[in-house]
């Protein structure tokens, strides 16, 4: 898919968070408090990204989450805003998510913390 495609396909919100890496408002995702079973996708692709067995309530205001599904991402160092963190951006289109942190309060460790508008939940039924 080229830029066009991706413009054409989302939001003015999910383009400029997927495509050019900004970040949807702390706890106004439609997504934080989503409850339901089921595979959580890229906005962009498609992806298969998160299983919902694997998020988590970090208090942070987005969506966290303990583990990607194996080479559903790919990290990718940031230093922009003077600090130093680790990107996800889906492996599929490369487009942005979120950032990763080694501070999750489960066995891996990990909290990868997603903005809901990079994510279309696919419910179980």
């Amino acid at each position: 898919m080229d830029e066009k495609e991706f413009k054409d396909k989302l939001t003015p919100e999910q383009y400029e968070v997927l495509r050019q890496k900004g970040t949807e408002a702390p706890f106004s995702g439609k997504l934080l408090h989503e409850k339901r079973d089921g595979m959580y996708a890229c906005a962009a692709c498609g992806n298969q990204l998160f299983s919902s067995d694997t998020k988590f309530d970090s208090g942070t205001g987005w969506p966290s989450f303990d583990q990607a599904i194996p080479g559903s991402t790919k990290i990718i160092e940031d230093t922009s805003h003077g600090m130093h963190r680790e990107e996800v951006v889906c492996a599929r289109c490369g487009s942005h998510l979120g950032h990763v942190f080694n501070d999750g309060p489960t066995e891996t460790g990990k909290r990868y913390c997603i903005n809901s508008v990079c994510l279309d939940l696919e419910a179980k039924e």
